[in-house]
């Protein structure tokens, strides 16, 4: 751990450009769990079992590491959680802790309890039936993979690009080194086709 706060103070060339230039490129070859998505994100709005409203847009100055853990999934699902619980308390002894949200969308059948932080966690319980499925299916739509395991999107400010990490086999310290690339790079201003891409969602 100690390494890893050493390396994460400070910003290497490679990780510190914006996604989409080479911190996709050096990840995608380091990690082979580790793919990026081309298309804009879909969005994300809904109300959760106590009836409170969720907006994806509304955490768009910070880095998001979001997932999915619907009622049909089972164990993929919880050691991919717990997984990520490790990157979230490797992130948040590191200045990162402000600048990260991790999101779990999980069907209330499906509770979720890896040790997460509630600092910088939100859990959303979907009251509709089926929404979980629904919405992960259409997140899936953004990998070239046809593997079958559950993904974790890490979505760079903005929300304009998605790294997808599969399954529960990648390495932590690299999703961690790719949520610090995306915490250095500059957020771009919105531009016309993000304007359009906002019309559609």
């Amino acid at each position: 751990m100690a390494l890893l706060l050493a390396v994460l103070s400070v910003s290497t060339p490679a990780l510190a450009n914006h996604p989409g230039d080479r911190l996709d490129e050096a990840m995608a070859a380091k990690e082979p769990a580790f793919e990026y998505a081309e298309q804009y994100p879909p969005a994300i709005k809904l109300r959760n079992v106590d009836d409170a409203e969720f907006d994806l847009r509304d955490l768009e100055e910070k880095v998001v590491v979001l997932s999915f853990v619907s009622r049909e999934c089972g164990t993929p699902c919880a050691d991919q959680q717990a997984l990520l619980a490790k990157v979230q308390e490797a992130v948040n002894v590191t200045p990162m802790r402000e600048m990260v949200t991790f999101v779990t969308v999980a069907s209330p059948e499906s509770p979720v309890d890896p040790g997460w932080d509630d600092a910088n966690w939100v859990g959303l319980a979907p009251r509709e039936e089926g929404a979980v499925a629904g919405i992960g299916a259409e997140w899936a739509e953004l990998s070239h993979r046809s593997e079958g395991r559950p993904m974790a999107y890490v979505l760079g400010r903005g929300a304009r690009s998605a790294g997808i990490f599969h399954g529960a086999d990648f390495d932590r310290i690299n999703m961690v080194m790719y949520i610090n690339g995306l915490t250095n790079a500059h957020q771009p201003k919105p531009g016309l086709l993000d304007r359009i891409g906002r019309l559609f969602q």
